[in-house]
């Protein structure tokens, strides 16, 4: 159920909390007006409330609250449990928590009492053993992990550490839920015990959805109750899509052929791209601002464009930003942004969700950012603070990305973002965390059915289904084919319960997770203690040693190349290759191509004069970008005499450069259907 903001929101604190946060701060947010009565008041809540608008405190404070009174009167205090998708928000986190536990134990100091010490931990794949360690020893007040790491946690000596858990923050929930992550991370939730929960995200979809994934069942098969808490505001975005050329069809020379895959060859076989142009202005718009936040879709262009620019600028402006560089790394890169010493960043989805980059002036998106939410995120991390005004500008990369621009940025303008849809009854998942639960100890068949049900995702698991994974498991397996395959567990129909066979929990933390391992080859300097990022295992095939790259915008020359890593030293100011990742650019939502294909279709069959105004006003298209997508969509009309859209698929046949015959299948509809195409058409051809 949706609830309004409280008069006083700060009335059920302790004086010291209370105190602390009145000198801090001016007022309580909306988020946090709404979310600390239902909060205190014991309920399961879910926060939505924009970028910037104190929703983490808003679901942190109470917990803090709770922690310093019950250590003040001698009592053990329940502990917190905060988990994010992204190991980098974790340590933002850890570090924005010390503020109020600092400000509240001087307080304390300040009126006369003694406040105890409040001790924080972050646990992820990057924790140090001897932290690891640490934990086991004395565990923290308030634990900071990921999904994987809590499936770790809980199939180890570390669930330990959970014990005396009651509060659980899943921060940016809509992130989660839709994928099978999120179904990984609702079992593990529920054989965690019984915790109150709080969700926080600035774009989800339905709420209601989103809640009952949050809640979860009760024993009865009820939906638990959770209180729906809408602090969110229309986004108040100041956007422009920018074409740097007048026309995308007459593009200038590119020095290095082999820079942009996008690129087309001209009749001289010269490589022809946008990017001499784009280059320009991004420097310009860097310049013209204090700190900028560039957005794009892959690492490569991430460490591409960072490099581009500090040559153009003959100084480093910016450095690259991204999750195959270390932590250490990162950090290091965030903190030149906040402190000055850094005019940009050039990021990908490691810096799209809620991670504290201070006040940065303007977000620029190179490429669609493919989806409603994925744009609302990113742009909302500049005018990061209530009321204020996120600028942003796009630069489509060719013509057909306009296309998608003028859908995407139509949609962001008017909040339309992508309903989150649950998975359900991801059956690989659950076999997962069955061999990890009977490892140490033996599940009745009916205990484990019950604690499936009590998850969102798998509410509507029967028997059946059950059966046949415990069967799989088992050994019991439909052909001959899976005889070669070891059974995990052993399942004793006759009292029906289920214990894990030798090694069934080295292979639970083995292999933890729906996130796929990529082969990605560790990146180290040589003495070994230090990790720079990581590598795609195909680019450390073709490397040698004495090859130089570029990682973080930095050179490093490659010392060694061993069965799992590779070895390098600084090679500051000597040239570098680029690396590549393969697989990694995000998918079109359906809905978005519900929205590209549509927007064809209108634009097709409106005047060029009635279309280019129409970009200008709803989608905010500078002229060059209306003029050249409205020519776009009109080429391909004359050329096939009909466009793909909405309700069109339109299948081309042309000769290429070499006379061969290819065969197109244009359609909108983006990844999740054109894959499923592609396989049925292999199949058959």
């Amino acid at each position: 159920m949706a609830v309004a903001p409280d008069e006083d929101a700060l009335g059920a604190f302790h004086p010291i909390t209370r105190t602390w946060f009145e000198r801090a701060f001016t007022a309580p947010t909306p988020a946090q007006e709404m979310g600390w009565p239902a909060i205190a008041g014991g309920h399961n809540a879910l926060i939505l409330a924009p970028t910037g608008s104190g929703k983490t405190l808003a679901a942190f404070l109470w917990a803090l609250d709770r922690l310093l009174v019950e250590r003040m009167a001698g009592r053990e205090p329940p502990r917190v449990l905060y988990i994010s998708p992204l190991k980098a928000l974790n340590y933002d986190v850890e570090r924005n928590l010390r503020g109020p536990l600092a400000g509240m134990h001087a307080l304390a100091a300040e009126l006369g009492g003694v406040a105890p010490d409040i001790s924080v931990a972050v646990r992820t794949g990057d924790t140090p053993q001897r932290d690891r360690q640490r934990m086991l020893r004395h565990p923290p007040d308030v634990l900071i992990t990921t999904p994987e790491s809590l499936f770790l946690l809980l199939t180890s000596r570390g669930r330990e550490i959970l014990a005396g858990v009651r509060y659980a923050i899943v921060d940016e929930i809509h992130s989660m839920a839709a994928t099978k992550r999120g179904a990984h991370l609702a079992l593990s939730m529920e054989d965690g015990g019984a915790l109150q929960r709080v969700g926080l995200s600035a774009t989800q979809r339905p709420l209601s959805e989103i809640a009952r994934f949050l809640g979860g069942q009760d024993e009865s098969g009820s939906p638990r109750e959770v209180e729906i808490l809408d602090a969110g505001l229309a986004p108040d975005l100041s956007l422009e899509v920018v074409v740097p050329v007048e026309d995308m069809r007459e593009l200038g020379e590119l020095p290095d052929p082999e820079e942009d895959i996008s690129a087309t060859a001209g009749s001289e076989g010269r490589t022809r791209s946008i990017w001499p142009a784009v280059y320009p202005r991004l420097l310009e718009l860097v310049r013209a601002h204090t700190s900028t936040l560039v957005f794009v879709n892959n690492r490569r262009l991430a460490e591409r464009l960072a490099l581009r620019l500090n040559e153009m600028a003959e100084e480093e402006i910016a450095r690259a930003h991204h999750g195959s560089l270390a932590r250490e790394q990162r950090t290091e890169i965030e903190e030149e942004l906040k402190a000055g010493r850094l005019r940009a960043l050039i990021a990908t989805s490691s810096l799209e969700l809620g991670i504290d980059m201070g006040a940065i002036d303007l977000v620029i998106q190179v490429e669609s950012p493919r989806s409603v939410a994925r744009g609302i995120q990113r742009v909302g991390r500049a005018g990061h603070g209530v009321g204020e005004t996120s600028h942003g500008r796009i630069f489509p990369k060719h013509r057909g990305d306009l296309l998608e621009c003028a859908a995407v940025v139509s949609r962001m303008r008017t909040g339309e973002i992508e309903q989150t849809k649950v998975p359900r009854l991801p059956l690989d998942v659950l076999a997962q965390q069955i061999v990890a639960a009977v490892a140490e100890q033996s599940w009745g068949a009916d205990d484990l059915l019950a604690l499936a049900r009590r998850s969102y995702p798998f509410a509507e698991l029967s028997r059946e289904q059950l059966d046949g994974v415990l069967d799989m498991l088992a050994g019991r397996y439909p052909s001959d084919e899976f005889a070669e395959l070891r059974p995990r567990v052993i399942w004793d129909r006759l009292d029906d319960t289920i214990r894990g066979r030798p090694g069934a929990r080295q292979l639970a933390v083995q292999n933890a997770g729906t996130i796929p391992d990529r082969g990605l080859y560790g990146v180290f300097l040589a003495d070994g203690s230090s990790r720079v990022g990581e590598l795609d295992e195909e680019m450390v095939y073709e490397a040698r040693t004495g090859q130089t790259f570029m990682l973080g915008a930095s050179t490093w020359r490659i010392e060694d190349i061993t069965r799992d890593r590779v070895i390098v030293s600084p090679a500051p100011g000597a040239p570098g290759a680029i690396p590549f990742w393969r697989g990694e650019g995000p998918g079109r939502p359906f809905e978005v191509g519900e929205a590209v294909g549509r927007m064809t279709r209108e634009l097709a069959t409106a005047s060029p004069e009635a279309a280019a105004a129409r970009l200008r006003r709803d989608a905010a298209f500078d002229d060059n970008a209306a003029r050249n997508l409205v020519v776009h969509v009109a080429d391909q009309e004359a050329s096939t005499g009909v466009v793909p859209s909405d309700r069109t698929i339109v299948i081309e046949r042309f000769r290429d450069e070499i006379g061969d015959w290819r065969l197109c299948v244009l359609s909108p509809f983006g990844a999740r259907i054109h894959a499923p195409w592609a396989l049925a058409l292999q199949a058959r051809l």
